[in-house]
Formats: C-alpha cells, structure tokens, sequence
C-alpha cells in the first residue's frame, strides 16, 4: 500500500479519493465486520428515521430515483446513496435531488478518517460510512440506499433500515456472486429483516428468496401476488395491492416495473403520500444513462445496460418506441460481463455496430468485443471515437445507441456536455 499523505477536511476531493483507492488492499472487499465497527463506533447504523434499502441485478437507481422524486413532492427531504457514478463521484450522494459538493463530502471522508482508527476500509465502505454521515449531518427525513453488490456483505447492510427492496434478479458480477441463482436470490436477500416489510420486484424469483423471507420472518411483498401493475394504455397504467387501487397513472421516463416496487416500498414505509405526489414524482423521475435522450435527430440514447437482463429490457423499449429506425449500437463493456450473451441480445435490432475498448483492468478490449459481431463500421479504441464515428455514419432519422457500462455512458455524456450540445 501507499504511503500518502492523509488528506485533511479542507483539501480537495480529488486528493481524497486518490488517498481512499490506495489504502486498502483490494478494491472490492466483501464482509461487514470493518465497517460495522466504525459504524457503529460513530452511531452511523441509523442516519434518518426512515431507511430504504434497495439491492437488484438493475432497475436499483431508477428505483431510488422514483421513490425519490415522489418523497420530494411530499415535501420530505431526502438522502440517495448510489453507485457506480456516471462522470464525478458527487453523483454518489444527493440531497434533495441535488448531487453533494466537494466540500461536504470532504468534511464527511475527514471525519470517517479520524474515527475509522487502525481499521481499514475499501473505497466503497469508506463512501458508503462517509454518505451516512452526511445524511446524519444534514438531518433528512428518508435515506434511500443502493447496495453495491450483492447484498448480504454488501457495506449499506449495516443500516438498521426499515424497508428492504430486490428490484430483480439475473446474473452479474459472476466473479463475485457466482453463476447460481439461488445462490445469488439469498445473497440479495440478506438484506430482509425480520418483521419489516420485504419488496421483491422481481416475478417468479428463485425459491431461496422467500425462503430466506420466511426464515426470519420479513413481511414479504412479491410482484404478481402481494401487488400488481399493467398499462391500461400507451400513457397510463395501474397499481394495485390487495383492495387499494391506483388507475391512471401517468407512464414514467423509467421502467414501470421499477416504478411498482417503488410504490410498494413507499407503501410499506407509512410515509405520509397523497395521490397528486405520487403522480407528480412519476412524470418527474429521471437518472441519467438510463433511456436518455440527448439528441432527436439523430435520435441519441444513453443507456447503462450491460448484461443480458438490461440489454433485452432496453432493446424491447427500443422497438417499441422506434419501430423500422436504422440502429447504430456504440458499445464498450467490462470483461467479466457475460460479453457474448449481451451482444446477442443487441444483436436483432442493430445494424451497425461500432465497438470501443475502455480502460482499466476489468476493461474489454475491442477485439474481444469483436468477436461476436457482425457489420462491424470499425474498431475504436475510446468510446468517444466510436461515438463520432456513428454520428458521421448515421443520419437524422436514425438512432445512435450508447451502452454496455457505465464507464462508456459516462465517457460519452461527458464528451457531449464538453461540446455544450
């Protein structure tokens, strides 16, 4: 390890989180034991009176953005702790729908640094202790937290939270959680508490989830018994829990399956929400790299999928809102993702792909990416250059598609926003 020089409250964040990603021995680090003793050495176990915590293969940051948008029109004041970040880490933590500045965040990682003692902590326990504590110091109302990984060991399950949310279930981070989805249902089940409400958005999960539910005695919710939604047309569509209803609701920027569980979750939380908030919340609700549309001719989206479960979600929206568009897919992606499974699912509605290596030691090279395409334009070696590349080639009544990480999303929304497009 190195041998930096511990940064102080005042210095800048940039000098921070270089100290932060040299003080550990390995980037992901899964296990409670570390954290949990700072924790609750600094009272951090409880940041807010109400906690959501929300773990899921995807669909986690769109889920905390709609319970966020609808808790703000309620007037709560509200903390989000997600990850990874697109472009700057401030994305990480937000308060009332406004990402934390430098100089919170460093006043929050010096604190941690002091009370953290002889303990070491990862990059990501370090940021999950340190965003706690700014919601701690802020004072807000309802904490939403999104698990880095996994679930179970995953550092956000310190909180002592009041409502537990699976968003979905699929394969990912295999090197992690392995290739077994049961496996993998128990590991994200691990955030259940017993006698609390326990949300699965996820239809027909693997047994090992309400098993684990019932083991302990959560109050478990599972789409398609405990509740249900349907679009009632192309701009409305319907929520229903036992013998509540709620018919009309305006279709989101975000996932309707998504938007359900969140509306279970706040449901189960007895948050005070009228139906004026949850409406509002739902048009308002958006997250960047998520069905983004940053240009309509040529149509530009951003989308963060990258495994086979977001890949199919997004080109199903993709059909059903661009039908007969000539597509041009920009895709880089980390090579311990299942590459071939989610190219294939690109695959059928693309017809011209322009593949890019990222960087970094989990990054895939283009030439692995090339492997499993066909009409392949050229080979990049930036996700930036792939992208000019598709806007020389496409025209303005085609459809330019970002995806496969967040790296390459973040990579290219930055590029756009340097251009002030």
């Amino acid at each position: 390890m190195t041998q930096n020089p511990i940064p102080q409250a005042t210095s800048p964040l940039t000098m921070w989180l270089d100290y932060l990603s040299n003080i550990h021995t390995s980037a992901i680090d899964l296990g409670l034991d570390r954290v949990q003793a700072v924790a609750e050495k600094t009272d951090l176990t409880k940041p807010a009176p109400t906690v959501i915590t929300v773990a899921g293969t995807n669909g986690k940051g769109s889920t905390c953005a709609l319970m966020e948008a609808i808790l703000l029109d309620a007037g709560y004041s509200v903390g989000v702790y997600s990850s990874p970040h697109l472009i700057r880490y401030n994305e990480r933590v937000r308060i009332n729908g406004v990402d934390l500045e430098n100089e919170k965040h460093c006043i929050a990682f010096d604190y941690i640094e002091r009370m953290r003692g002889d303990i070491s902590l990862s990059f990501f326990e370090y940021g999950t202790l340190a965003a706690l504590r700014v919601f701690q110091s802020e004072k807000v109302d309802v904490v939403l937290l999104e698990v880095g990984l996994g679930g179970r060991l995953d550092a956000t399950n310190i909180v002592d939270h009041d409502v537990s949310v699976i968003t979905s279930l699929a394969v990912d981070h295999v090197d992690w959680l392995g290739d077994d989805i049961n496996v993998i249902g128990f590991e994200k089940a691990g955030i259940f508490r017993s006698n609390r409400p326990a949300i699965c958005g996820q239809p027909k999960p693997p047994a090992t989830v309400a098993a684990h539910a019932d083991d302990i005695g959560a109050n478990f919710h599972q789409v398609g018994i405990q509740y249900t939604y349907q679009k009632e047309s192309d701009t409305t569509w319907q929520w229903k829990s036992g013998t509540f209803e709620l018919g009309a609701l305006p279709i989101p920027k975000l996932p309707i399956q998504n938007a359900a569980t969140a509306l279970m979750a706040l449901a189960t939380a007895e948050l005070d929400l009228s139906d004026v908030n949850i409406v509002n919340g739902l048009k308002s609700a958006q997250l960047p790299g998520r069905m983004q549309i940053i240009s309509a001719e040529p149509v530009i989206i951003l989308d963060v999928a990258h495994n086979p479960h977001s890949a199919q979600y997004l080109v199903k929206s993709i059909e059903e809102s661009y039908p007969e568009k000539t597509i041009h897919t920009v895709v880089a992606m980390l090579h311990d993702k299942d590459i071939k499974a989610t190219l294939d699912e690109l695959s059928p509605i693309t017809e011209h792909w322009y593949p890019a290596s990222l960087e970094g030691p989990r990054a895939a090279t283009v030439d692995e990416l090339s492997t499993y395409l066909p009409n392949v334009v050229g080979k990049y070696q930036t996700p930036v250059e792939a992208f000019n590349s598709a806007l020389t080639k496409a025209n303005e009544h085609d459809v330019i598609i970002v995806v496969g990480s967040f790296h390459t999303v973040g990579e290219v929304l930055e590029h756009w926003q340097s251009k002030g497009e």
